[in-house]
């Protein structure tokens, strides 16, 4: 199947229009007509050679939200009509350990990613969101509550399970204190989050104009990072950190505000980390850990609380005729907090 994308065919260049091949159906298979598709800052690092050298040409996007149009025959969960959702992998082996665990993306032959893998059993490389449509196993597609707003709903596929299975998997609950470590697209989810499982919420961050906009979306507090006292004062007190930075930083400062056996997670900086100091673990049994989003089971949990909760990501709608832009700004932080392309803007151009 023929089908509309937009797609980067080198680091230097522009994303432009280009025509993909969509397989046809499979017996397990849901064709998937894209309504909007979440940009996320992955997309720019594939997309610009930042992570290593990608199968040109790349049509990035895992944040996908758009209707059923076809199913194959053996396909159960799913009608024709139905509102689904696609996230970071289409794929995996299905007979690991941590794939009988429900934990896919940690797949010992490796995830198969939505868009830019070569290694997917269908052949070829994959190709997300930035296209028309998309054809994906049924255990990889996502039913999306039809309370939430569509569009926003978008970035819950990365954004929104990234910061959700940390909070997840360390238990955070009512009454904990949670310091979430940066705003952007992964801190604004994580405030809401957390606050809605009841936790008391500290933005962390080196901005008090970003403090300001933590509070609106629900933070209790806010730690300006840069006042030496503000840390001195929150020292040995938090339940929970999640560190969202998205480049190298200095953990040590935030590492002496957990308290006795408790942890800080990465989930931002998919990249070397200056030198921890190993006191500031030894001497409170501290944790330092990483989480990468998760698995299929999860997010669909952390969708059905979220159709519970009302919650959604904070959105700028887009044209795919403004993506280069989009990227521009989002390499400058100037969004609140995720954009979202409307799909439309392709299929009528």
């Amino acid at each position: 199947m023929s089908t509309k994308a937009y797609a980067a065919f080198s680091e230097a260049e522009d994303l432009k229009p280009h025509q993909i091949q969509r397989r046809d159906l499979q017996d397990k298979d849901v064709f998937i007509d894209i309504e909007y598709c979440g940009v996320c800052h992955s997309d720019i690092h594939t997309a610009r050679a930042e992570w290593g050298q990608p199968h040109y040409p790349v049509v990035p996007g895992h944040e996908i939200i758009g209707r059923v149009l076809a199913v194959g025959p053996n396909v159960t969960k799913y009608e024709v009509g139905d509102l689904v959702g696609v996230g970071c992998m289409v794929e995996s082996c299905k007979h690991c350990n941590p794939c009988d665990e429900g934990l896919e993306q940690y797949c010992e032959s490796g995830m198969i990613g939505t868009y830019n893998s070569a290694k997917s059993k269908y052949g070829g490389i994959t190709y997300g969101g930035y296209s028309e449509n998309i054809v994906v196993e049924e255990d990889f597609v996502l039913s999306i509550p039809t309370t939430i707003d569509v569009k926003a709903a978008a970035p819950l596929l990365c954004a929104g399970i990234t910061t959700w299975s940390p909070l997840r998997h360390w238990n955070v609950k009512k009454g904990d204190k949670v310091g979430v470590i940066g705003l952007g697209g992964l801190g604004h989810m994580g405030v809401k989050f957390a606050k809605a499982m009841g936790a008391h919420v500290v933005m962390i961050t080196t901005s008090p104009e970003k403090g300001e906009d933590a509070k609106k979306l629900g933070a209790d507090e806010v730690l300006i990072s840069k006042d030496a006292s503000q840390l001195q004062a929150h020292a040995n007190t938090f339940d929970f950190l999640l560190n969202t930075i998205p480049v190298g930083h200095d953990v040590n400062p935030y590492l002496s505000l957990l308290k006795l056996d408790k942890t800080m997670c990465i989930v931002g900086a998919v990249e070397p980390l200056p030198g921890v100091h190993g006191g500031l673990l030894i001497g409170k049994r501290r944790h330092l850990a990483g989480s990468l989003i998760g698995g299929i089971k999860e997010t669909q949990e952390m969708l059905d609380f979220c159709g519970e909760h009302q919650i959604v990501s904070d959105v700028e709608v887009i044209n795919i005729q403004d993506i280069n832009n989009a990227y521009e700004r989002m390499i400058k932080s100037d969004v609140k907090y995720r954009f979202v392309i409307d799909m439309k803007s392709l299929k009528d151009s």
